[in-house]
């Protein structure tokens, strides 16, 4: 059974107060379970969060998104997929190929910020290439288009006018928004992912 492991840790978090970013880190890694066995925080901006295979990309932008709307943070994230094969109560604690993968991606993220490893070269080097142009676009993501894109993840039932009525921003601004943010082409990525996973 494969799963994912996220490894990452806030871009500049010393830059801002944490009592700031840290209550909307929390709020995003509990859509995913709840705290130590599905997700950790420690060493104070470093997180770990154990999602399906399938998920795993798009919590990484859903998390990049939520911090990338406090000016100059971002998170550098690294997946992992593999197994899981022992399972402790924390998951800082539990281990397997996905844990090893996840630790060596992110221990590797240099220019880039979000990267994935698995034990499939090729899937590897596919997703990667996505990713870099991806990065392109979405390291651009100012503070309120990322509030939009959260949102819009977090509903994607809603219509652009719902979310707008659910922001208080016209219509036109979510639109405008989210296609300067690539999000279209960003989650067409992200199908695309998923696609690929579904045949391993």
């Amino acid at each position: 059974m494969i799963t994912a492991i996220i490894t990452g840790d806030i871009i500049n978090s010393r830059k801002a107060e944490s009592t700031e970013w840290l209550p909307a880190l929390k709020g995003a890694l509990n859509q995913y379970g709840s705290t130590p066995k599905v997700w950790e925080i420690y060493r104070g901006d470093s997180f770990q969060l154990e999602v399906s295979a399938e998920k795993a990309l798009y919590a990484a932008l859903y998390l990049k998104a939520c911090m990338r709307q406090y000016k100059n943070l971002d998170a550098r994230i690294g997946i992992g997929l593999g197994e899981k094969t022992h399972s402790a109560g924390r998951i800082t604690e539990s281990n397997g190929s996905a844990f090893r993968h996840s630790g060596e991606c992110f221990d590797s993220l240099k220019k880039n910020t979000l990267a994935i490893k698995s034990e499939w070269p090729e899937l590897d080097q596919e997703v990667n290439g996505y990713l870099s142009l991806a990065l392109l676009t979405i390291e651009r993501w100012a503070s309120n288009a990322s509030t939009i894109i959260k949102t819009a993840m977090e509903n994607p039932q809603l219509t652009q006018t719902e979310l707008a009525k659910k922001l208080g921003k016209s219509q036109s601004t979510i639109s405008e928004s989210l296609t300067r943010a690539g999000y279209d082409e960003i989650m067409q990525m992200e199908k695309q992912y998923r696609n690929l996973i579904s045949h391993r």
